[in-house]
C-alpha cells in the first residue's frame, strides 16, 4: 500500500494480506492499522470466518508454546536474566553454528584449513574493508555483542603463531577511495593472503537494495591486486 502501491485503502490491503496468508501485522502501535479493518472485511464477506480462524490459530499456538498464558512460575523464560546473555554456553553455540554454516566453494591444493602448526615463520596478510572493522561484521537486525567478544579476521589471525600484516585498502564497503599501494605492499610480501570483502548494512538492509550482485566500488580491483 505504501511502498509498492499494490493496494490503496486499508480495507483492501487487509483483505489482500489475509488472502495471501499473512497473519501478523507490524503496526508500530498505530491505532488505525491495516488489520483493524478485518472485522469490516468479515462483515462485508470479503473474508470468511474460517479463514480468520486459520490465520489466528498458529499465532496462539506459538504464544502457548512460549508460555505467555502460563503463570510466571511455570514459564522457564521468566527465570532468565542478563547472566544468560552472551554466556559461555551461548557463545559456544554461536561458534558452532558459525562453523557449521561455512560454505567452501573451492579448496585448490588443500590450502584450507590453515593449521597453526604449519604457520610458524609464515607471513600472512589480511586485507580488505572487512578485515578489521567490527561494525561491518553484523547483518541487519543482528544484536551487537560486547567488543571483547568480537573477533575480526585480523584479530583472529593474529592469535596464530605467524607474522600478520594488515591493509584495509578502503575503509568502508562502498570502497570509493582505494589505496592500491597499501594492498599490493601487504599482499606482495606475504605467503598467505586473506581477502575480506562484502557489502554490509551500509549497502544492503531492509528497504535498501542493490541493482546487481557485483562487488561495490573498487573491491573487485582490490581482490585482483591482492592475488596477482
Amino acid at each position: 500500500m505504501l511502498g509498492h502501491h499494490y493496494t490503496r485503502p486499508f480495507l483492501e490491503t487487509a483483505v489482500a494480506s489475509m488472502n495471501a496468508g499473512c497473519n501478523l501485522e507490524l503496526s508500530y502501535g498505530v491505532r488505525n492499522n491495516v488489520f483493524m479493518h478485518i472485522p469490516k472485511a468479515l462483515a462485508m464477506g470479503n473474508i470468511t470466518l474460517q479463514m480468520l480462524r486459520d490465520r489466528v490459530r498458529p499465532l496462539f499456538y506459538t504464544r502457548m508454546r512460549l508460555g505467555e498464558f502460563d503463570p510466571p512460575a511455570m514459564n522457564p523464560y521468566s527465570a532468565l536474566d542478563l547472566s544468560a546473555v552472551q554466556s559461555p554456553e551461548h557463545r559456544n553455540l554461536s561458534l558452532e553454528a558459525a562453523v557449521k554454516s561455512f560454505v567452501l566453494l573451492k579448496n585448490v591444493g588443500g590450502t584450507l584449513p590453515l593449521r597453526a602448526r604449519d604457520l610458524p615463520g609464515q607471513r600472512l596478510a589480511v586485507v580488505g574493508p572487512f578485515a578489521d572493522n567490527p561494525r561491518l561484521l553484523f547483518g541487519d537486525y543482528a544484536p551487537v555483542p560486547e567488543p571483547r567478544y568480537i573477533y575480526t579476521p585480523r584479530r583472529g589471525l593474529e592469535m596464530l603463531s605467524a607474522n600478520v600484516s594488515f591493509a584495509a585498502g578502503c575503509r568502508e564497503p562502498r570502497c570509493q577511495q582505494y589505496s592500491r599501494a597499501e594492498v599490493a605492499g601487504a599482499a606482495g610480501a606475504a605467503d598467505v593472503v586473506v581477502v575480506c570483502l562484502g557489502t554490509g548494512t551500509d549497502l544492503e538492509t531492509e528497504a535498501k537494495d542493490r541493482r546487481d550482485l557485483s562487488l561495490p566500488g573498487h573491491q573487485l580491483e582490490l581482490l585482483q591486486d591482492a592475488v596477482q
